[in-house]
């Protein structure tokens, strides 16, 4: 765990929960992509740079999930190094109670201002495509999160981020958080008209072809769509769908499952309504969900 692995010239990653991106800039500089889960993971990035002579001058941040910045703020204390995120993702950053505050709807409760959902605030600048490193190229995958982005190389590889999960998560759980349902189909679509030589996802297995993983994850959406259908073949409350989306997975209910699932279902309600194939009532002050096709 924690171990540098090069897949190119200048290009390396740290696997670990969260992988970290490491590119060499020049002989002595690198940046890296996304700084990991909290200022713990950020030590260890530190150090598997510092271990090889390098020094960190900007993190590129794929989108402003806890454990994707986790790190930024102690390696900004450390090193001086810039960071850069894009679009909402750059509000969330330097204002991190917005990721549990948009999870749970409102302000957090003390059980879900926890380093898993809220990161420490750094010091985030916008990110463009003129502070980019040289040959760098910027690509959009919104959809797990608000505007979440990917990078490609000037080596040719492709760090997306968050943009798809692995077989053995989507098995486990079934249910992966994601802000917008239809921005998720889109960009998993796109992702496999992205030519690179190596696409490198933060929590799946490093592959040369995106395709079947984006299939896959395609597929996952679609079950789920067709699971909460089939549950509002009969009108249920909000809390009622949610166990039976639960049921069945491997999940367990926690203050904060409970938000992280709760507000993906909220997403798939919200894609099936607009979309005309499901409808609500209200009954006894009890609002109900059902199946309109």
């Amino acid at each position: 765990m924690y171990e540098l692995i090069q897949i190119s010239e200048h290009d390396y990653y740290i696997d670990c929960p969260a992988k970290m991106g490491i590119v060499r800039t020049s002989d002595t500089d690198v940046v890296m992509i996304d700084s990991g889960s909290d200022k713990d993971a950020g030590k260890k990035a530190l150090k598997c740079i510092e271990a090889n002579g390098w020094k960190l001058v900007a993190v590129y941040n794929t989108h402003s999930h806890a454990d994707h910045i986790g790190g930024n703020r102690l390696l900004q204390d450390r090193t001086g190094c810039k960071c850069y995120a894009y679009g909402l993702e750059w509000d969330v950053t330097c204002n991190p109670i917005l990721e549990p505050a948009l999870i749970y709807g409102g302000y957090p409760h003390k059980d879900n201002r926890n380093k898993f959902l809220m990161a420490q605030a750094s010091k985030a600048d916008p990110l463009t495509e003129e502070v980019l490193p040289e040959g760098w190229k910027l690509f959009h995958v919104p959809g797990h999160s608000y505007d979440m982005v990917g990078f490609i190389t000037a080596d040719g590889n492709a760090y997306i981020g968050d943009a798809i999960s692995s077989q053995a998560t989507i098995s486990k759980y079934g249910i992966i958080y994601t802000w917008n349902i239809g921005q998720a189909l889109e960009s998993l679509e796109y992702l496999k008209t992205v030519e690179a030589k190596l696409f490198v996802p933060a929590h799946a297995p490093v592959t040369e072809d995106i395709t079947k993983p984006a299939d896959l994850n395609i597929s996952g959406i679609y079950k789920n769509i067709d699971k909460i259908l089939d549950l509002l073949r009969t009108p249920e409350s909000f809390d009622e769908l949610l166990k039976g989306m639960f049921d069945g997975t491997e999940l367990v209910m926690n203050a904060t499952q409970h938000v992280l699932t709760g507000s993906t279902v909220r997403a798939y309600l919200s894609y099936l309504y607009d979309q005309g194939r499901i409808s609500y009532e209200f009954r006894d002050n009890i609002m109900y969900w059902k199946r309109t096709v």
